[in-house]
């Protein structure tokens, strides 16, 4: 599903405008953004939570070449999926 069809889905879901749920799916993307920007979780009950993570410098190796190369540390993110959202895939 892209971004286009959820919010088709939360429009048709919630019985608002089409403009209103991309309004609010914009805003909470922006939100959890702006909390894992700042280190922040964001947990959402039943859903899962979302974790800013940390990932070190590293040594790896370029696979055309073979080459040996440095890998800076950066930050990314991680989910860990709430217990209903498990079950409901399951």
């Amino acid at each position: 599903m892209r971004k286009p069809e959820l919010v088709d889905a939360i429009a048709d879901q919630a019985d608002i405008s089409k403009e209103k749920a991309a309004k609010a799916l914009n805003a909470f993307i922006e939100q959890v953004t702006q909390a894992l920007s700042q280190q922040e979780s964001v947990n959402l009950i039943g859903f899962g939570t979302f974790n800013p993570r940390s990932r070190s410098a590293r040594t790896g190796k370029n696979p055309q070449t073979g080459e040996t190369i440095e890998i800076k540390a950066s930050n990314t993110v991680g989910f860990k999926p709430g217990k209903a959202l498990k079950e409901a895939v399951n």
